[in-house]
């Protein structure tokens, strides 16, 4: 493909409206900083704050996009893979400008993950199975990759929520722990991407798709389309790169001004994490009701379950990082009503994917479960 004709595949109209807003929105924060210094009226912080979540929303959205053109040409389950990894690389550099924000942010990390889990897993799933349920009668999943996706959580879940009550001090790792537990948790998901990506590739494709391969024409090896698209893959790359940094940059007013405001408007602060898990995740469901309505339901689990597993196996490292670093204390434990909430949400998913079919009555069953979660916040 010459080289002016990939651009102007790459470079679109909406590719270049997001570009300049992400970067036009930072350069005008840096152009009205002191405007921005004193204490804003109500309205104006509120309208402010909006304009803000509006773009690195925009931008993610375009981050999303680039991934799935990334993940078409690669196949899954390498491509699945580069877009669950772009969405908790934000989601871990929107928890990392909150918690090296100005004031007390201890338990912003827990708040997030924990909204993530509960969004993914229930809200998420429980929409996709509905509308997918609705138009296709018969869906399965690939049990073998939804049963490694749930022994993953089950372990990293409770080295968030639930090991630092018991090895922890008030609720946080002390230095010795969360060095142990980084290390522990980048070993295992390392492992894990290598299993996925490699031996056990098969566990997390389509059910029927080892089948299909005997009569459908067999796909490209990776490597094959690395050297036959290496331009775009590199273009788009870059582009998506390119993406990320706005949302990188803006995260760091956006987190000041959800603090003024959520201080002033008396509101928990475990809303805080929802509201980042809810901006990070919205394009993403976007692409998961699509895959459902398609009947992928292994895809479904891959973009959902897969994602919470990278959100949780780069989060917990990342912020026992940012915690050892700075001194301060990370408060991870999580209150007992959300980790039982969290162990239904586990026990519901192992129910849904493990029958023969799944049907909008898990998809139900998951959504009264995230009602519950979003009643429990304001509780």
């Amino acid at each position: 493909m010459p080289r002016s004709t990939l651009l102007r595949s790459v470079l679109t109209r909406t590719a270049l409206v997001r570009l300049v807003l992400g970067w036009g929105s930072f350069v005008a924060l840096i152009a009205f900083a002191p405007l921005l210094e004193g204490e804003l009226p109500t309205p104006v912080l509120w309208l402010l704050l909006a304009a803000i979540v509006v773009v690195i929303a925009v931008c993610a959205f375009g981050v999303v996009t680039e991934a799935e053109h990334l993940a078409r040409r690669l196949g899954d389950p390498y491509g699945t893979l580069v877009l669950t990894l772009s969405i908790a690389a934000i989601e871990v550099i929107l928890i990392a400008a909150v918690m090296l924000g100005p004031g007390e942010h201890q338990t912003i990390a827990r708040d997030s993950v924990m909204a993530v889990s509960m969004i993914i897993m229930n809200l998420v799933v429980g929409v996709a199975l509905i509308a997918g349920g609705l138009r296709h009668p018969g869906l399965r999943a690939n049990r073998d990759g939804v049963s490694a996706y749930l022994g993953m959580l089950i372990v990293l879940l409770s080295i968030a929520f639930a090991f630092p009550a018991f090895l922890g001090d008030g609720g946080a790792y002390g230095p010795p722990a969360a060095i142990g537990m980084i290390v522990l948790v980048v070993l295992l998901y390392a492992f894990f991407l290598q299993r996925q990506m490699g031996p056990q590739k098969t566990d997390f494709q389509e059910v029927g798709a080892r089948s299909d391969a005997d009569s459908a024409p067999s796909r490209p090896a990776v490597r094959a389309v690395l050297a036959a698209h290496r331009g775009e893959l590199v273009a788009r790359t870059l582009l998506l790169l390119a993406l990320v940094l706005p949302i990188v940059l803006l995260s760091h007013d956006m987190a000041m001004l959800l603090d003024a405001g959520l201080d002033r408007l008396g509101a928990p602060v475990a809303l805080a994490g929802v509201l980042i898990a809810m901006i990070v995740f919205l394009p993403e469901t976007i692409t998961t009701v699509r895959a459902a309505l398609g009947g992928e339901m292994q895809r479904v689990s891959n973009l959902c379950h897969g994602a919470l597993v990278s959100t949780a196996g780069l989060t917990i490292p990342a912020v026992l990082t940012i915690g050892l670093l700075t001194g301060e204390s990370v408060l991870l434990a999580e209150s007992p009503v959300n980790l039982l909430l969290l162990g239904l949400t586990l026990a519901l998913t192992m129910a849904t994917f493990s029958a023969r079919r799944v049907t909008p009555v898990h998809g139900a069953a998951h959504v009264m479960l995230f009602a519950v979660y979003g009643l429990s916040v304001f509780a």
